[in-house]
């Protein structure tokens, strides 16, 4: 059988892989793999800057630190908040808001971390004094952006890469039904430990499925406030690592380790939206090309259906 890191160093934009093979590449690309260290304790009280996923990512990885957390929008009254003394810019490939981040914090005076996937960021080549943290990534689809923050979360948790890649054949793969494509709307029940992942879940969602399909993540104690006061049969409530007894009618469980850290978390998510997508028409291989030509626009640079 071929490896799932073999599939995506040569599919291409009529071959698009589903997020599930994706995953399983990204974990094979990190066995054995050395990572820099993201050393989240560099600064006393840090500024933590990014745009979607990757701002996303980043509040799960400070989630227990005293950060403060800004995008596009709102970096600009971030950056002068007092007694901050230090930045983290994630951004997977150093470019378009990521340099307008790097000279706000260059005209302050602010030391400023660039923790990207790409070694010839443009934001690091904008500012002298950046410091540029690369970690590895495979190519994938655009918007995926698996083995990109996955790396990230890697290095600050240590989970055994090896050690989920065998979990997720071993035990979540047996456990996924083959109609899991068959409802209109999911609802993801994450552990309360891991729970800043949700809405890196709610956001894969959006990317994979627009308006098509509806895609909801809340903890178990988040669901206890008003979130299944409209029942729907046709939506299927996925639990992770606990059997759900108490939300929905349609309930699936996904098992998780004893101790889940965010990359076990991710990836497991991450393999089931996948196998969701794979049921489902191909809603995102179908409209991301015309979305590319698109987004180079807004951006004002080509950017592409594949991430090299």
């Amino acid at each position: 059988m071929e490896r799932s890191l073999e599939t995506i160093e040569h599919f291409t934009e009529s071959s698009l892989p589903d997020l599930d093979v994706v995953t399983l590449a990204a974990l094979e690309r990190f066995v054995g793999t050395s990572l820099p260290k993201l050393n989240i304790h560099r600064f006393r009280r840090p500024l933590v800057l990014g745009s979607g996923n990757a701002l996303i990512a980043a509040r799960a990885i400070f989630a227990n630190t005293p950060a403060i957390f800004a995008d596009e929008s709102t970096y600009e009254a971030a950056v002068l908040t007092g007694g901050v003394d230090g930045a983290y810019i994630f951004s997977a490939s150093g470019g378009k808001h990521a340099i307008t981040f790097a000279r706000a914090l260059d005209q302050r005076g602010i030391p400023s971390v660039l923790v990207t996937n790409n070694p010839n960021a443009p934001a690091a080549k904008a500012v002298e004094s950046m410091m540029p943290l690369v970690f590895p990534k495979n190519r994938e689809p655009y918007t995926y952006n698996v083995s990109t923050y996955m790396g990230m979360f890697l290095s600050v948790t240590e989970e055994n890469p090896q050690t989920i890649l065998d979990f997720i054949h071993e035990r979540v793969a047996p456990a996924i039904p083959e109609d899991i494509g068959s409802y209109e709307a999911y609802y993801l029940l994450v552990p309360e430990s891991v729970s800043s992942i949700a809405s890196m879940f709610v956001t894969k969602f959006d990317e994979l499925f627009g308006s098509k399909v509806l895609g909801r993540v809340f903890s178990f104690e988040q669901s206890k406030h008003a979130k299944t006061v409209i029942p729907n049969e046709r939506e299927l409530f996925i639990s992770f690592g606990v059997e759900n007894n108490a939300f929905g009618t349609a309930r699936l469980t996904v098992p998780l380790p004893a101790e889940v850290g965010y990359a076990t978390m991710m990836a497991v998510g991450y393999y089931v939206i996948g196998h969701i997508q794979r049921e489902k028409p191909p809603y995102f291989k179908d409209n991301i090309a015309a979305y590319m030509a698109s987004a180079s626009q807004l951006f004002n640079e080509e950017m592409g259906v594949i991430v090299e």
